[in-house]
């Protein structure tokens, strides 16, 4: 759960850094939050696919790991 959380974390605030700067660029918060999320605008079927399967593979590999540890555990 640790892996899952730095990642979450450190998404978040490298997402927050690229609003901060768009806001201090003169953007607004819509255009700022629009220009967080248009490289995914872009994105083909096939590659839109690899993300979620990518990230599917991450979520399941580290609830498999949490769960092994959690029973070796007790």
């Amino acid at each position: 759960m640790k892996i899952i959380s730095i990642s979450l974390l450190m998404m978040g605030c490298l997402m927050g850094f690229s609003l901060g700067i768009d806001i201090v660029q003169g953007f607004d918060v819509s255009q700022a939050l629009y220009n967080a999320v248009s490289p995914f605008r872009v994105m083909e079927v096939t590659e839109l696919f690899v993300l979620f399967f990518l990230l599917f593979l991450f979520f399941v590999e580290s609830v498999y790991l949490f769960i092994k540890k959690r029973n070796q555990s007790k």
